[in-house]
């Protein structure tokens, strides 16, 4: 094993603070990317459904028919 303890991890000889925050970052920008356009997707199918049904004079979702 490279090191000899969980806290020689973290210090790395002095490194860690850069190497850990590097890895930190790296993973949120990652996260970021993944999750924005998802979020920006599921946003423009919602408005697109509320143009769709105010294009075609539907009534709102939940609201009952009457027959």
């Amino acid at each position: 094993m490279y090191f000899e303890s969980l806290a020689a991890v973290v210090q790395m000889e002095g490194h860690g603070a850069f190497v850990w925050s590097a890895y930190f970052i790296t993973i949120g920008v990652i996260v970021f990317m993944v999750y924005a356009p998802r979020r920006r997707e599921k946003r423009f199918l919602r408005q697109l459904e509320g143009q769709i049904r105010r294009s075609e004079g539907g009534s709102p979702p939940g609201a009952s028919k009457e027959v």
